[in-house]
């Protein structure tokens, strides 16, 4: 079969990159794009070829003359439950951008929404896509390095207005900040907010579904200075067999997908025979164990459909009838929100922030 995507809100760009994947599979097509803003639909139509009658600015009209199967969202990220409530109604299975939502409460509202809908919901983390970070995981699992005690998470860039759809350069002006949802703090802004849930989500992959015990996290905000959302935050996570830290940044001095900054934009995972660097966008990881303490690079090979990109792996488990596994699934992404939530409200109390009890979800973390 044809699997039919439709594209809706468009207040992310990463947007164009995910309809790109859906043109590129065999099996699927793009059958329509809505945003209530028509103006912001007009690029990519035209970098995707896709005919007048294809592009609405009416969300329901789209959603029934479409008929997708499955619906690509990317709202601001304070607006996630609003928008999966939105469309779950209409019966399609739903792929959103990052972050899973912009509070815990939100994200339980849409997992409620997509159950009562019967359909899946995915949610897709870039960094999941990595071919250093996949690799990561997969010696991980091995049991190459232990069970892991530390993750440690540093990563951001420039800042989001620096760079469109495919990482085209632009360099943002003030009045650009200044209308931004990624800059307002109503609208889950801030970097914290956007990068925090990769390092959480990853991290609860690679750490084997544990979920912390306490949280600490401070932001460098001052209710004096010129934005009211962070650029930088710092979050530690207390688990039962040690600390693991998540460091979050708009502002690095070079974007990594160029040339890595400093610190270098990844993550290093620690266990207790060993430890793994994997950062992003390298074709290797670097492993150093008992028998190679000096470390040692292994290759991480190219990604293969149906395991190369969120479309590619959504509709292989759509086709398969089977559960959307690892970060993009809800388990391990709910923990990573938790821990967001938790980091939100210790940065802005300046107090630790204990988590209620709650099960591990290891069964779910080796996709």
């Amino acid at each position: 079969m044809k699997w039919r995507v439709a594209g809706i809100n468009f207040d992310h760009f990463h947007m164009g990159d995910l309809l790109r994947m859906v043109q590129d599979h065999p099996d699927a097509e793009v059958v329509g794009i809505a945003d209530e803003d028509a103006s912001r639909l007009q690029v990519t139509a035209r970098e995707l070829g896709l005919p007048a009658d294809r592009v609405y600015s009416d969300i329901e009209r789209c959603l029934l003359e479409t008929r997708p199967d499955l619906v690509i969202l990317c709202p601001a990220a304070a607006r996630h439950a609003e928008w999966v409530e939105r469309v779950a109604p209409f019966g399609v299975h739903i792929l959103i951008e990052k972050p899973f939502a912009a509070t815990l409460s939100q994200a339980d509202r849409m997992i409620a929404a997509m159950a009562d809908s019967g359909k899946q919901l995915a949610i897709n983390w870039p960094l999941a896509w990595f071919r250093s970070h996949v690799k990561c995981h997969e010696l991980i699992r091995s049991g190459l390095i232990g069970e892991i005690c530390e993750v440690h998470f540093y990563d951001g860039n420039r800042g989001p207005l620096w760079h469109g759809a495919g990482k085209i350069e632009h360099e943002p002006t003030t009045t650009e900040k200044d209308a931004s949802w990624f800059y307002k703090a109503s609208e889950g802004g801030g970097s914290l907010q956007d990068y925090l849930g990769y390092g959480t989500t990853l991290g609860t992959w690679f750490n084997g579904g544990q979920r912390p015990t306490e949280v600490t996290a401070m932001w460098d905000l001052t209710e004096k200075g010129p934005l009211e959302v962070d650029e930088h935050s710092v979050t530690v996570a207390r688990y039962r067999n040690g600390l693991s830290k998540f460091e979050t940044r708009w502002g690095t001095f070079s974007d990594p997908w160029t040339h890595q900054p400093q610190p270098k934009c990844g993550f290093v995972v620690n266990g207790c025979e060993g430890s793994i660097s994997s950062y992003d966008y390298d074709d290797h990881v670097t492993v150093q164990t008992r028998e190679f303490p000096q470390g040692r690079r292994i290759e991480a090979p190219c990604l293969v459909r149906p395991f190369s990109d969120p479309v590619a792996y959504f509709l292989d488990c759509l086709e398969k009838n089977q559960p959307v596994d690892g970060p993009l699934g809800i388990a391990v992404s709910r923990i990573g929100q938790e821990i967001v939530d938790a980091a939100f409200e210790s940065a802005r109390t300046g107090r630790a922030v204990k988590l209620e009890p709650g099960a591990d979800v290891s069964a779910v973390c080796g996709a």
